[in-house]
């Protein structure tokens, strides 16, 4: 069976905003966002100023930070794996890298067969 791949990672240029991000605003949280006025990005938030509920779940970490993405949301997603890339423009009104020109974009990677499974057997995922 092959190993259980991260549900959720980040290119080297997200990773260097993230640490910008912190430095600027102290420990932060992202959420996946899943429609409404910000379409479906991720999203940066100080940490503890979007209450996570019990839809809520934990993909993994990126930078050291904690991803959530709603149930609804993972169920569209759960095959794939999500890449968390950094370009330029305006995101999200009410995410944190705005201010600096820049925007979190979702990328995604469809998990091979084996791949899912092994999410599967480790709970992380369901068939």
């Amino acid at each position: 069976m092959t190993e259980a791949p991260l549900q959720v990672t980040a290119t080297a240029a997200t990773l260097e905003l993230i640490g910008r991000i912190v430095a600027q605003h102290g420990p932060v949280m992202f959420h996946q966002s899943g429609g409404c006025c910000d379409g479906s990005a991720p999203m940066c938030y100080p940490a503890g100023e979007l209450l996570v509920g019990d839809q809520d779940k934990l993909l993994g970490h990126i930078g050291g930070v904690p991803f959530y993405i709603s149930a609804s949301q993972f169920e569209y997603w759960k095959h794939t794996q999500l890449i968390i890339d950094v370009v330029p423009g305006r995101g999200g009104m009410f995410s944190l890298e705005g201010s600096l020109g820049l925007r979190f974009l979702t990328r995604s990677q469809l998990f091979t067969d084996s791949e899912f499974d092994s999410l599967v057997l480790q709970g992380r995922a369901t068939a």
